[in-house]
């Protein structure tokens, strides 16, 4: 799967100041069923399983974005989500799946998959050995 990262979706979607952990919001054109059933980005993600969710719910609160445009871009639509998390050595990962997505203009949606992704550094006291 090939993620294209853009600084401008990140800034949109994300919490100006996060008190934990580094955000990053991709996109790629795969479907997000596809990457539910590959495990994800570089594998290894466990997903629950894919929900239509409003467009509220589907990207959250936390980041900056015009929630009326992008209820207005959704319209009666609802967005398919996919929740999921993975551990790589000493960093815990939450990655959230969006399809379809706004575009950074919100003005149309696209095609593919937006890939919200949070990656915490754990303490010593958490990690797995």
């Amino acid at each position: 799967m090939a993620l294209g990262c853009d600084p401008l979706l990140t800034r949109l979607f994300t919490p100006p100041h996060p008190r934990l952990g580094q955000y990053e919001v991709c996109t790629t054109p795969d479907a997000i069923e596809r990457i539910v059933a590959d495990g994800g980005p570089g594998n290894g993600v466990h997903y629950a399983e894919i929900e239509a969710l409003l467009p509220a719910e589907a990207l959250g609160a936390a980041g900056p974005y015009d929630r009326s445009a992008v209820a207005r871009l959704y319209g009666a639509r609802r967005a398919n989500v996919a929740r999921g998390w993975r551990q790589i050595g000493d960093r815990f990962e939450m990655v959230t799946l969006v399809s379809p997505h706004p575009d950074a203009s919100l003005t149309r949606l696209e095609r593919g998959t937006m890939v919200i992704l949070v990656r915490i550094d754990l303490p010593a006291r958490f990690r797995t050995f």
